[in-house]
């Protein structure tokens, strides 16, 4: 079966700002695993109905919603980045870097945007 993926989302990178790994391991997002996502988990179509807009079978559909979430679980517990395959800003060298500033690593730097101090205002 041929995908139709035309008009589909334009990709960008996603890296954690505070929880950084060491390796700077990334996950890589596929343009038919992002469509997945699109239409299953953003536009709440069933699997039956994301396979028909997408020209695969039920099967294959289900298969990259199923590597989507498992790459984007382990982006998350193991605090790596995501990349998306065809990503147009990394192809023009403007790829997002974790920014070292926000959330050092060194001397026990926090994350401004998780910590507080108790008041209830996010900013601390």
């Amino acid at each position: 079966m041929n995908r139709s993926l035309e008009g589909g989302p334009s990709g960008q990178c996603y890296a954690p700002q505070c929880n950084s790994n060491e390796g700077n391991e990334a996950v890589l997002l596929l343009p038919e695993e992002i469509a997945a996502l699109n239409l299953i988990d953003y536009q709440d179509l069933e699997q039956e109905e994301a396979a028909v807009v997408l020209g695969v079978s039920r099967k294959t559909i289900w298969r990259d919603i199923h590597e989507a979430r498992h790459k984007i679980a382990d982006a998350i517990i193991n605090g790596k980045a995501i990349q998306m395959e065809g990503c147009t800003r990394k192809l023009k060298g403007n790829c997002p870097k974790r920014d070292e500033t926000l959330c050092p690593k060194s001397g026990g730097g926090r994350c401004p945007r998780v910590t507080g101090t108790g008041t209830g205002d996010p900013a601390g």
